[in-house]
């Protein structure tokens, strides 16, 4: 199976996926944690691709999305951006909305205190 089928199968078959550097219990770069963290302190249950294990894979997912940089999340096969745009979309209220329109479950008192404290 190639790298693009690899990832099509992916985001196929989980609501919600986060390509990254490291693991979600393990990042190994800042915008992966960030991106893992807030989606672990949402309580959102997520695949996890580690890029560094396999440079297929790693090169892979830019091309599959024509996006540059890792991390990089996917909801209901969607491409919805890296750690600047989930980091907005979380502030603003729009990750919410989008979690709620595409039926992932989260827990949104967690969003809540993410802006309280971000405010």
């Amino acid at each position: 199976m190639s790298a693009a089928d690899t990832i099509k199968q992916t985001v196929t078959e989980n609501d919600v996926v986060l390509f990254m550097k490291g693991t979600k219990m393990m990042p190994q770069c800042g915008f992966s944690s960030r991106v893992a963290g807030v989606l672990n302190y949402m309580g959102v249950e997520f695949a996890d691709v580690n890029v560094l294990a396999d440079e297929e894979i790693r090169q892979g997912i830019k091309d599959y999305s024509d996006w540059p940089t890792i991390p990089q999340l996917y909801v209901k096969g969607e491409f919805i951006g890296g750690c600047d745009i989930v980091t907005e979309m979380t502030l603003s209220g729009e990750l919410d909305q989008l979690f709620e329109t595409k039926g992932v479950s989260f827990d949104k008192d967690a969003a809540e205190k993410i802006r309280e404290a971000n405010a």
